[in-house]
């Protein structure tokens, strides 16, 4: 299971690779490297993710927003929950037609 790193500390090793980028003019994969390995041997894939979805998030690239995302999952979810809804009224309503259609015995 991956470890949750808190928003502050994602957000302070953000702007350390900001800053190594601006003072040293390197790459940002090295400067995900150097940060990673300062703070404690965070792998520099993750900081490297942090940082492209920091930069989609101010719109300096393109691709899908954290909001968007969120947003998707929660509609998916919604959908999910509405056709699950749909699938009981259907099984529900084909049921109760059966029952009318039996003849009854007095």
């Amino acid at each position: 299971m991956p470890e949750k790193y808190s928003p502050v500390f994602k957000a302070r090793a953000l702007d350390l690779i900001e800053e190594r980028i601006a003072s040293e003019q390197c790459s940002g994969w090295v400067a995900c490297t150097a940060v990673g390995e300062a703070l404690g041997g965070i792998s520099p894939h993750t900081l490297r993710n942090w940082w492209k979805q920091r930069t989609i998030d101010r719109g300096e690239a393109p691709g899908l927003s954290t909001d968007e995302s969120e947003e998707m999952r929660r509609l998916r979810r919604e959908n999910l929950e509405l056709r699950r809804a749909n699938e009981i009224l259907r099984k529900a309503s084909a049921f109760f037609a059966a029952e009318l259609d039996r003849p009854t015995t007095r």
